[in-house]
């Protein structure tokens, strides 16, 4: 989300959503829009008005994402009070409005670059947001999504129903691998654009799948996500744990990174049924982190043996 993401025109703009943000009763005088670029499920605007700048996000649920808005302004309002996202200054069903930090939005090469920074993000994230969080308790498991996105892309008759049985054993083979750890309330949706950079701190952004899960698959998805060579992904645990991880827990973290590209991909497969945002590719998407994926198992494969699909 950063200020080089807004850019002006009508290009990928929704007329309607123009249209209800000029009547919002949160603004102060007249305003800006710009629609922001970078988001592959909403839409989002900065609108500038007399006080400042602000960011507006467009979305209704999506239950064959298991998104809930309510749930995510819940999650969004705590990780303010909490100090890890920005302010949410309005909301009404399918808008939220939050403060813009001017930050600079993290690529892939900047999670590597500050790897201890964002681990130690990750940490407190995990060590406090569960005083916050407040209403009915959410659970993340990776693998249950897995399982129920094969049954919605079965359901909608997807190009890719005849993977799915292979999709579903490797899941279980991952899930298999998994080493106990203390549930905690997690990001769970670890992209490099959901961490931001404002020069003094990092910010996490964008909690629709925010809920109490394992560690392991926000530790899993930052590095995965971000191409962490193993070496680096070593350090970024270590960070992490503050203590090098022995062999079971590095075997159920590269199952994980596994699951986590599984899980995007099978994410983007459902989305080319169901969703239509601005300049969104879905089935490019998908093949992008089905070649990660493939290269996670190759390299998982030749460390701990032979797996499913």
């Amino acid at each position: 989300m950063s200020v080089t993401d807004v850019v002006t025109g009508e290009v990928g703009e929704t007329s309607a959503n123009r249209d209800r943000m000029r009547h919002l009763p949160c603004w102060k005088g007249p305003i800006e829009i710009a629609l922001l670029k970078g988001g592959i499920s909403n839409e989002s605007y900065v609108v500038t008005d007399a006080v400042g700048r602000h960011v507006v996000r467009f979305g209704k649920d999506y239950p064959f994402h298991h998104v809930s808005r309510q749930r995510e302004l819940m999650v969004a309002q705590s990780a303010h009070a909490a100090g890890f996202g920005p302010e949410v200054r309005y909301a009404e069903p399918g808008v939220m409005v939050t403060a813009f930090l001017g930050a600079k939005t993290y690529g892939a090469e900047d999670v590597v670059a500050n790897a201890e920074a964002v681990a130690r993000l990750l940490k407190r994230f995990h060590e406090t947001m569960a005083r916050y969080v407040s209403g009915s308790a959410y659970l993340f498991w990776p693998f249950h999504v897995v399982r129920d996105y094969a049954r919605t892309l079965a359901a909608g008759n997807s190009r890719m129903v005849p993977q799915l049985p292979g999709y579903l054993d490797l899941a279980e083979t991952l899930e298999e691998a998994q080493v106990p750890l203390p549930i905690v309330f997690g990001h769970n949706d670890l992209l490099p654009a959901n961490i931001l950079d404002d020069g003094e701190r990092l910010w996490l952004i964008d909690f629709e799948y925010a809920g109490y899960s394992t560690a392991m698959f926000d530790l899993a998805g930052a590095t995965s996500n971000s191409g962490f060579s193993d070496d680096a992904s070593l350090e970024f645990l270590a960070h992490y744990l503050g203590r090098t991880p022995d062999r079971d827990f590095l075997k159920a973290f590269a199952a994980m990174q596994c699951a986590s590209l599984l899980r995007e991909a099978m994410w983007s497969m459902v989305s080319e049924l169901h969703l239509n945002a601005p300049g969104a590719d879905y089935v490019t998407y998908t093949a992008e982190n089905l070649l990660r994926l493939q290269v996670a198992l190759d390299r998982y494969r030749s460390l701990y043996g032979k797996t499913s699909a």
